[in-house]
């Protein structure tokens, strides 16, 4: 197993990362019964040295419900009929939800409706306001 590059500031190094193999169901007829092919990845984010606290924190909360008690993050990948393939497929897939939890999301900036747009909004209410009136009767006034 190798190092699974994150992105440019992260790492995971594979002594942190534990990799089972199993007997996965699937396409493959009587092989699959035979061969080991499913493979579950395991790397512990509350233990782990390749990230700072404050990434570990924003791991640890945005992936709550992916990691266990422990702080093992699991990953599996059972789509192909080769272990080899699979494997990369769990690292991949490991990098990428690790990515996608540490990127820091943009503050949303409050803005203001447009002159335009409350101008529209007042006309549309006027409209409205217009078309019920012109259906009520005309001796309900």
């Amino acid at each position: 197993m190798h190092d699974v590059t994150v992105n440019a500031a992260v790492t995971i190094p594979a002594r942190e990362l534990i990799l089972r193999a199993s007997r996965a169901g699937g396409p493959g007829g009587q092989h699959v019964n035979t061969s080991s092919t499913r493979v579950e990845l395991v790397w512990n984010v509350a233990q782990t040295a390749a990230l700072d606290p404050e990434s570990r924190d924003r791991i640890l909360a945005r992936l709550a419900n992916r990691i266990d008690g422990e702080g093992n993050l699991r990953v599996v990948a059972a789509d192909s009929r080769s272990q080899r393939h699979n494997r990369e497929s769990a690292a991949a897939r490991l990098a990428a939800i690790v990515a996608h939890a540490l990127a820091v999301r943009k503050r949303r900036r409050p803005t203001q409706p447009t002159a335009a747009s409350k101008r529209a909004r007042i006309e549309a209410k006027r409209r409205q306001s217009e078309r019920k009136r012109m259906r009520r009767p005309a001796d309900a006034d």
